[in-house]
């Protein structure tokens, strides 16, 4: 468990429709595995609805509630119409030994950048920020490793290095 104060962070990164959600999901499952607390962070330049139309919650705040809850014995869900830092959130999820951000590629956070072949062919994030490209493509960036998209493994054992040295 994390007792330093924040979590170490780690951004996954790439073009729109590059595999970014299918990497998260494959890496906090793995990273999960392993006994860590991985908190995910999903930046959404567009606006999201974070509630179902026609719900009990959602009528709430389309009643006006600024802040609506759903909770129960093990889990909660707070929805705020209000702006919220990515750093404020990682204050919400302290307790985390990692968290994954994926998207918000202005921030600056280490990241693993993915590169898909027929959708991007060059990274997008600053190379000092880079701490691994994911590709199925033959880019290379100098010092900055490049692991076969689907070697989660491989990974996996560059984010534990990174945050055990950060």
């Amino acid at each position: 468990m994390n007792t330093r104060g924040l979590p170490p962070v780690i951004g996954i990164t790439g073009v729109k429709n590059s595999g970014k959600t299918t990497l998260m999901v494959k890496l906090i499952e793995a990273l999960s595995g392993r006994g860590l607390r991985v908190g995910s962070i999903k930046h959404d330049a567009h606006h999201f609805d974070p509630d179902v139309p026609g719900r009990d919650s959602w009528r709430h705040r389309q009643a006006g509630a600024f802040a609506s809850a759903v909770f129960d014995r093990d889990k909660y869900m707070l929805i705020k119409d209000e702006p919220q830092s990515i750093d404020g959130l990682l204050h919400m999820m302290a307790e985390a030994d990692i968290v994954l951000i994926e998207g918000a590629r202005e921030t600056p956070y280490p990241k693993i950048e993915v590169v898909r072949r027929g959708n991007s062919n060059q990274a997008i994030a600053p190379p000092e920020q880079l701490i691994a490209l994911a590709t199925d493509t033959d880019l290379t960036l100098p010092g900055v490793p490049s692991v076969d998209i689907n070697d989660v493994d491989g990974l996996v054992e560059i984010i534990l290095t990174f945050i055990r040295v950060v």
